[in-house]
């Protein structure tokens, strides 16, 4: 039976509200929603069907809600509960989460209003409230194998404000530069934590003992990323990066190998962790053979973002949330479809149009339509998971 100190308040009850008791709770969920709305509104945007808006006209603006509205509100909803369990001190819950995301929310509200300056401000208050909200329990606990996270969220800010005074003509610096990097910063920390959890995940569940981590292979796999990024920072020669990009395919591709996703086909909660992953060695294989101009660079865009990013996070918001409400760690039918469908929305917005170039705006909309679907799945699913106190009475 648990044992409460007299500090500690007694978890509510199964059916209470209990969306801002721990970090991962509003961030998934609200992400979840945002990720069913927004793709769809960029489709019908691209399609010409809705006409022109104030700040959402303009492309940048999908790419920058993908990276700062989607993907970085589930690596923040991520670390929040993570460094919770890694320093077993607290981070924002109650009214600081709420706040908290009142800022990411406000950021996505007012860019579709004239008062985008607004929204950049809550963007980069969002960012800098997220690197204090996992900075202080880091930093209070010593835990320095895991402060390079507060600099990762940091540059995150930096970069959301650089495009923010990009799009108002403020510096002279191209979105679409800054949404690269942006980009390349989430590619490492999916490589940094794919590379922690992935073949845990595997070797625990399956009691495999082949299933490992080599650290020759671990290296070049996070140096070839870290020097993409540097790469791109540095706007380096395509062929460079090029280079690299093969070097690191190689590298993930053997890494991957190593964690021997094939026995996972029997577990769906741990195969979508590795088929998500293994769209990040179609992406780098993409980016090498850029310079051969065979297929639109957006291909290799579209395999990380929809395939990598879009496969990673519903694997590990189902799996953080079902363990962190106290569910078995097992994926249903609704988790089943989900895997399904956004697995499905990557080949078809990757994979038919290098097949068949001429159906590139049929894949641009299919993919769109099969996205809403897998998130508006997960959120109707998950809505009574997040919200709800842990089946097992426990706090969090």
């Amino acid at each position: 039976m648990a044992v409460y100190t007299p500090t500690e308040p007694r978890p509510p009850a199964p059916r209470q509200f209990a969306l801002w008791t721990l970090g991962f709770r509003p961030f998934y969920l609200f992400a979840g929603i945002f990720a069913a709305l927004s793709v769809p509104l960029w489709a019908a945007r691209f399609a010409g069907w809705l006409g022109e808006w104030v700040y959402a006209s303009e492309s940048a603006w999908h790419a920058h809600e993908m990276i700062f509205g989607y993907a970085f509100a589930v690596i923040v909803g991520f670390l929040f509960t993570a460094v919770r369990n890694w320093t077993a001190r607290p981070t924002p819950a109650g009214t600081a989460l709420m706040a908290t995301a009142a800022l990411w929310a406000g950021a996505r509200i007012l860019a579709f209003t004239p008062w985008t300056g607004l929204a950049g401000a809550a963007d980069v208050a969002f960012a800098a409230a997220a690197a204090v909200g996992i900075g202080i329990p880091l930093v209070a606990a010593g835990n320095r194998r895991n402060y390079f996270f507060i600099v990762l969220i940091a540059l995150f800010g930096a970069l959301n404000l650089g495009f923010h005074l990009a799009q108002a003509s403020l510096i002279d610096l191209r979105p679409s530069y800054l949404m690269q990097l942006a980009l390349d910063l989430i590619l490492f920390i999916m490589s940094v934590m794919g590379g922690r959890v992935i073949p845990m995940f595997t070797a625990n569940a399956l009691s495999d003992p082949k299933v490992k981590r080599l650290r020759a292979v671990e290296l070049v796999a996070l140096g070839s990323v870290a020097a993409i990024f540097l790469g791109d920072l540095i706007d380096a020669p395509e062929g460079a990066l090029a280079a690299t990009a093969g070097v690191a395919t190689l590298a993930h591709a053997a890494r991957l190998a190593l964690w021997r996703p094939w026995r996972t086909l029997r577990q769906p909660i741990l195969w979508i962790l590795h088929a998500s992953y293994a769209w990040i060695v179609v992406h780098l294989a993409l980016r090498a053979l850029a310079p051969l101009e065979a297929f639109p660079g957006s291909l290799a865009t579209h395999a990380l973002t929809v395939g990598a990013i879009g496969g990673l996070t519903l694997g590990m918001m189902t799996r953080t949330a079902r363990g962190h409400t106290g569910r078995p760690l097992r994926a249903g039918t609704a988790e089943i479809a989900c895997y399904a469908l956004v697995l499905l929305a990557a080949a078809v917005r990757v994979l038919l149009p290098l097949a068949v170039p001429a159906w590139y705006f049929s894949a641009v909309s299919g993919s769109a339509v099969l996205w809403l679907a897998a998130f508006a799945l997960f959120s109707a699913a998950y809505w009574p998971i997040l919200t709800r106190a842990r089946a097992d009475g426990a706090p969090g």
